[in-house]
């Protein structure tokens, strides 16, 4: 544009002294003339260059930082200018100056701006009732979870269920499951029931086993209801597990919609703007749309619907729904359970157990069924897979409706994700890229399983296990997400978790498995374009280009230069959702 200008320019200019030399032609007679010709060169001299253009309107201007686009150069820029909920234009602070007026400007002062962070894989509304039960993560003992259910009973006292979430029985001394007797001492009139932090086990007292109708013979098909010398003890795995959950009173709708306002105010403290929503119902989908509707959301969501006969005849028929906000067309299956209650199913037996080898979650003939019908439809379909034969089972299943890389192509790259691939055998994983098959997966279970993951795989075994990089080498693509509530909500925990392969404490030394490191490059696009690349929401968001959304977060350090002792430590300075600021520390 600057050189339009003086191009512009210059054409005014000679046709100025063009009419100049006229204008001196025709006075030159007059005795006026010298004095004309002097205030002509007069206007010359002092003549300015005149604005051509003038600038335009913008909403927001972000000047002043280190701006990564994570385009496809990964370009890092300095500013950006934000109209209409649309980024229009990335570049230098001096030329989007020039260019720009904006109602508000924000000076970043050096800091560092990145797309707005995409939790591929999330459970939203579960992680905003966590909030309202008791909080059992980080618990050392199962003495330390009763003591914080009194002080929950105490402070709900009219609650007709005690409810809690997060404890970790590898986390405690006493590494075996909890058992229902000091539940019963405690709360013997009142249904308790405490979820594991991995959501594929639970503990319940009598009062709600009673309620659920389980007895000694309960079975339940992918599930589990243990007995100790013929008696209950309290323990439920998977499938078995919606018994109990089907006796807790339903929240009401104010509920369900403060749940959800309540996780978006806490994802946007830490960059999130996006989330996969991994396994919800019809009702909840209709939540989300009322919502946005009323202008009391902006957490975008990615839906996985729960595969139930309805939502599969709903959805098939209505087709693919998306906007700015929510995006409708995956389904999210249940292959397995978690490596940590053993649920996962394993081709050999557990190490630590070898009587089992956990368990499919899905009866082989209706899961083909159902990826047979959606192969046939825009529609996605998401796996979750821990265990290596669950693994193997999806793999080959897709495989048999995607095909190699020429019947992909005529199938438009459907994009079927497997959700954590955490135990993927060397004989499979190159079925990811021979199937163009996308792995899902969350980083910080890598390292809240590495103290006791090689116990329960093997020595051999673990070496196949949380392998990123080599899943991102089969397609040059893997979406990162939390798994929260699971695993704690903010992205640069996994951020950290995926490059260093270390704890909270930085440990161990030089990292577990360090050879499955991401690059900080390859972290980051897994966290932003990756993981819209894997919701078909490219066009919307996960880069800084003009046209796309203004999803932007400002962090107070580098992600890419940052030591890594810093990168948990790093805080969110500003998140922004559609060119509008909707967290500032």
């Amino acid at each position: 544009m600057q050189i339009l200008k003086h191009q512009l320019f210059h054409v005014t200019m000679k046709s100025t002294t063009s009419w100049h030399k006229q204008s001196v032609k025709i006075c030159s007679s007059c005795p006026f003339g010298t004095i004309l010709f002097s205030c002509l060169v007069a206007f010359l001299l002092f003549y300015r260059e005149p604005q051509v253009f003038a600038q335009e309107q913008a909403d927001l201007l972000i000047t002043n930082a280190r701006v990564y686009t994570v385009d496809g150069r990964f370009t890092i820029a300095e500013a950006v200018a934000v109209k209409n909920s649309r980024i229009v234009a990335v570049g230098t602070t001096k030329d989007l100056r020039a260019s720009w007026k904006a109602t508000q400007t924000l000076d970043a002062k050096g800091k560092f701006v990145y797309p707005g962070f995409y939790d591929a894989h999330a459970h939203l509304y579960n992680y905003g009732r966590t909030l309202q039960y008791a909080d059992l993560q980080g618990t050392t003992s199962y003495k330390q979870v009763l003591e914080r259910l009194k002080a929950y009973r105490k402070a709900n006292p009219q609650a007709r269920w005690v409810i809690g979430r997060g404890w970790d029985q590898n986390d405690w001394s006493v590494k075996t499951f909890p058992t229902k007797e000091p539940l019963d001492s405690l709360f013997p009139d009142v249904p308790v029931c405490l979820t594991r932090v991995d959501g594929h086990a639970l503990v319940a007292n009598s009062k709600a086993l009673a309620l659920a109708g389980i007895t000694e013979e309960t079975r339940v098909e992918g599930g589990l209801v243990e007995k100790v010398n013929g008696r209950l003890t309290g323990i439920i795995l998977d499938n078995a597990m919606d018994k109990v959950y089907m006796r807790i009173p339903s929240p009401t709708e104010q509920e369900v919609e403060n749940a959800i306002i309540a996780a978006e105010k806490r994802c946007f403290a830490v960059g999130l703007t996006s989330v996969a929503e991994a396994g919800i119902s019809h009702e909840l989908v209709e939540t989300y749309k009322k919502l946005y509707a009323e202008k009391r959301l902006n957490m975008r969501v990615y839906a996985m619907l729960t595969p139930t006969d309805e939502n599969v005849e709903r959805y098939l028929k209505q087709g693919v729904y998306q906007t700015d906000y929510l995006t409708v067309r995956s389904f999210k299956v249940m292959a397995d359970g978690a490596l940590g209650s053993r649920g996962a199913c394993l081709l050999e037996p557990y190490s630590d157990k070898p009587s089992t080898r956990g368990f499919l979650t899905v009866e082989p003939a209706w899961m083909e069924r159902l990826v047979e019908r959606v192969s046939k439809t825009p529609f996605q379909i998401n796996t979750h897979c821990i265990g290596d034969s669950a693994n193997r089972f999806i793999l080959d299943l897709y495989g048999k409706y995607l095909g190699g890389t020429e019947k992909r192509t005529a199938q438009k790259n459907k994009r079927w994700r497997v959700e954590h691939a955490q135990v993927v055998s060397r004989a499979d994983i190159g079925k990811f890229r021979e199937y163009g098959i996308i792995p899902s997966v969350q980083p910080t279970h890598c390292t809240s399983d590495m103290p006791w993951a090689g116990e329960r795989l093997g020595a051999e075994r673990i070496k196949t296990a949380y392998s990123f990089n080599d899943l991102y080498e089969q397609r040059g693509i893997i979406a990162l997400g939390s798994d929260f509530p699971v695993e704690d909500i903010n992205p640069l925990y996994g951020f950290h978790s995926a490059v260093t392969r270390q704890d909270a404490q930085n440990k161990p030394k030089g990292g577990f498995q360090p050879d499955q490191a991401l690059s900080r490059e390859t972290a980051l696009r897994g966290m932003t374009i990756y993981a819209a690349i894997a919701g078909f929401e490219e066009h919307l968001k996960g880069s800084l280009e003009v046209g796309k959304l203004a999803d932007i977060v400002i962090l107070d350090e580098d992600l890419l230069a940052a030591p890594i002792e810093k990168l948990r430590k790093i805080k969110t300075l500003y998140t922004i959702s559609g060119g509008v600021i909707v967290y500032k520390r």
